[in-house]
């Protein structure tokens, strides 16, 4: 079994990857102060694509996803293909699924239906669609079941695959580690995101890794075992300083999650 490689997911960085000048700074700031090596392409500027090609090629990351909007891949799916295929990128990741389609059985199936006909055309030129959930995928339709479970059951596996991340799990009322043996063979990149209780709160908060109550040791046995080789830390909000700091201090401690578990 290959090695779990693990990385950063930009959105994180998104208020520093707007123009080319500050994606400049922030890729070097990730490689020569952090080390990272594996980066996910998500919110970064309206800037040409083949300037983030070149970025990437400047600093040899190993880009393992995107996040990318639903109407490009519904409206401009060959030029996505050929940008992703420039940065050597073989997944398309969607954020998630649009309102019109959470609110009922036949409207997920529309979705999955549009999804897995992207995936076709992705495949035949050697790229993957992967969808990533936040926690409404966890709320149970008419029929009992959950979105997810829809997802999980209908869509095909060949060409519809997941990008499970351990927050938004938690914050769906499933555990983490035993949900994702659920997705065995369907997962590229797993989203580490930790999970703290607000003082005085019933309800969560996002905070660096390591700092929560998420068993993240217990995900990444589970992301080993199923062979997910892709970890990739994300933080939307909640920063300490800044977000180069909670940065720093998420994957200095994903590192080490990796190194005592690997």
């Amino acid at each position: 079994m290959s090695e779990i490689k693990v990385g950063v997911q930009l959105y994180t960085l998104r208020d520093h990857i707007k123009n080319y000048e500050d994606t400049d700074k922030t890729f070097a700031y990730l490689k020569n102060e952090l080390g990272v090596e594996v980066v996910q392409i998500s919110a970064i500027g309206n800037f040409p694509a083949e300037q983030h090609a070149e970025l990437v090629k400047k600093y040899d990351f190993d880009v393992c996803v995107t996040h990318k909007p639903w109407d490009r891949m519904l409206n401009d799916l060959d030029a996505l293909i050929d940008e992703h295929i420039a940065l050597g990128c073989d997944q398309i990741g969607l954020g998630g699924m649009p309102d019109e389609y959470r609110e009922s059985v036949e409207a997920v199936r529309e979705f999955i239906a549009k999804a897995n006909e992207i995936g076709r055309k992705m495949n035949e030129k050697g790229i993957t669609f992967a969808y990533h959930n936040h926690a409404f995928e966890f709320a149970k339709l008419p029929d009992g079941r959950t979105i997810m479970d829809v997802l999980i059951e209908e869509s095909d596996p060949e060409v519809f695959f997941f990008i499970p991340d351990t927050y938004w799990i938690h914050m769906g009322g499933v555990n983490e580690a035993e949900f994702l043996k659920k997705l065995k063979g369907r997962v590229k990149v797993c989203h580490f995101k930790d999970w703290m209780v607000k003082t005085g709160e019933n309800s969560g908060s996002i905070t660096e890794l390591g700092c929560g109550n998420i068993d993240l040791d217990a995900c990444y046995r589970t992301c080993k075992e199923i062979g997910i080789p892709y970890i990739v830390y994300e933080q939307d909000i909640n920063f300490r300083e800044c977000p180069y700091e909670s940065t720093a201090v998420s994957y200095k401690n994903l590192v080490a999650i990796h190194e005592r578990n690997k």
